[in-house]
């Protein structure tokens, strides 16, 4: 199945969510409790969100980890930068190494639910952050339709600080992806879609592609849990040498993606 066709079906007579407005963290006090997030910079190329999941990994989505061409990003052309605002970081990291979801497959269209539903990666920090105001984020069980999200990200026009959007909402699941009504940009990629559990913000998804079908914007994003806990599954087998072989990506063909990944 396409995504743009599970789209179609959607917006036909959908309701229109009643979104918060987008909100600049300008200050710390404004930032408190996202410090976690922040801009992944890629040399040569631009930036995609992450998010902070243990003291030593981001999480982000796949495609951010492939250069223009197609081709594996090594991990020296990364540099995370948690709690960025106004050219200042809470806490600036170098990346040592990077595996996408072993069933992302990068080679194919973007239109796939297949290949959205996979489209996650972490990325190992040089050094573990630790710090007394930035706490990793747990992981929550992935929203129904009709839930209120939020996300926080960085993206084109507002890459100097992160932006809040508190209240969107979970428009369908199907096929492993999450259709939501939240407001993204360019830079948006890999950022985290929260919910509000016990007071705390937890990761509920990322947030991988965008579409704008008949003026309305779609914002697409991984039902995480369970590609999360193989992705992770993947990662210490890889760390340890023993298990299969980990493929992390190779050179794609298709350059006629009809979705935005933003």
């Amino acid at each position: 199945m396409r995504v743009l066709a599970i789209i179609l079906a959607l917006l036909t007579g959908a309701a229109s969510a009643q979104d918060s407005a987008l909100v600049t963290l300008q200050t710390r006090n404004d930032s408190r409790g996202w410090e976690g997030v922040g801009r992944l910079d890629i040399l040569d190329k631009g930036f995609c969100t992450a998010a902070l999941i243990q003291s030593k990994l981001i999480l982000t989505a796949a495609h951010c980890l492939y250069d223009n061409d197609g081709t594996l990003i090594s991990p020296d052309r990364f540099v995370f930068e948690a709690g960025l605002r106004d050219g200042r970081a809470e806490a600036t990291r170098g990346v040592s190494r990077i595996l996408a979801h072993p069933d992302y497959d990068h080679q194919g269209p973007s239109t796939d639910t297949s290949e959205v539903a996979n489209d996650i990666a972490i990325l190992e920090l040089d050094q573990p952050i630790r710090n007394g105001r930035i706490f990793p984020y747990a992981i929550a069980a992935t929203p129904q339709s009709g839930d209120l999200i939020g996300v926080v990200s960085y993206g084109r026009d507002r890459a100097n600080a992160a932006s809040l959007q508190e209240e969107c909402e979970v428009i369908e699941r199907q096929q492993g992806v999450i259709l939501m009504s939240c407001d993204i940009a360019f830079g948006s990629s890999g950022s985290p879609v929260f919910t509000i559990q016990d007071g705390s913000p937890k990761i509920v998804s990322v947030v991988s592609a965008m579409a704008d079908v008949d003026g309305k914007q779609i914002s697409i994003g991984t039902s995480l849990q369970e590609p999360l806990a193989e992705l992770l599954s993947t990662f210490q087998t890889a760390s340890t040498g023993t298990g299969r072989k980990i493929v992390i990506g190779g050179q794609r063909t298709d350059t006629g993606a009809k979705f935005v990944k933003p």
